[in-house]
């Protein structure tokens, strides 16, 4: 793995420790890993691939600082914290952690799917790399 992994468990105490705590009733959390079976075969049904050994993983930080600014214009989202990976990342590897706190519990759900969209959808690059 290209980074150290942060602890969920260190974010939701700093979470719930900074100010707009009080104006959240939920917190999720995301955890995108490497898995063993293709995208295009979970997604698409293509068969045939063979098996993912890693994947080649980067991000636009920049688009990642401004995603999570708009993260918290949405409606009742109070609190959002991302952490990427990068590099040559195994099978069992994250390649993100995502927190979003939000007010109520849609809310919270939407901000977090919505946020985790857009990051897969537009601001990282993955290369999968097959077994030989």
């Amino acid at each position: 793995m290209a980074k150290t992994e942060p602890s969920v468990d260190q974010w939701l105490k700093e979470a719930k420790a900074d100010p707009a705590a009080a104006q959240c009733g939920m917190f999720l959390t995301h955890n995108g890993v490497v898995r063993i079976t293709p995208k295009k075969q979970v997604r698409e049904g293509v068969e045939g691939l063979g098996d993912v050994v890693a994947v080649e993983f980067s991000y636009d930080a920049e688009g990642l600082a401004a995603a999570e600014a708009e993260a918290l214009t949405w409606p009742g989202v109070y609190y959002v914290r991302t952490w990427l990976n990068e590099g040559r990342c195994e099978v069992g590897d994250s390649l993100m952690y995502v927190l979003i706190g939000a007010d109520i519990r849609p809310n919270c759900i939407d901000a977090l799917q919505k946020l985790v969209g857009h990051i897969k959808n537009e601001l990282v690059v993955e290369k999968e790399i097959f077994a030989d």
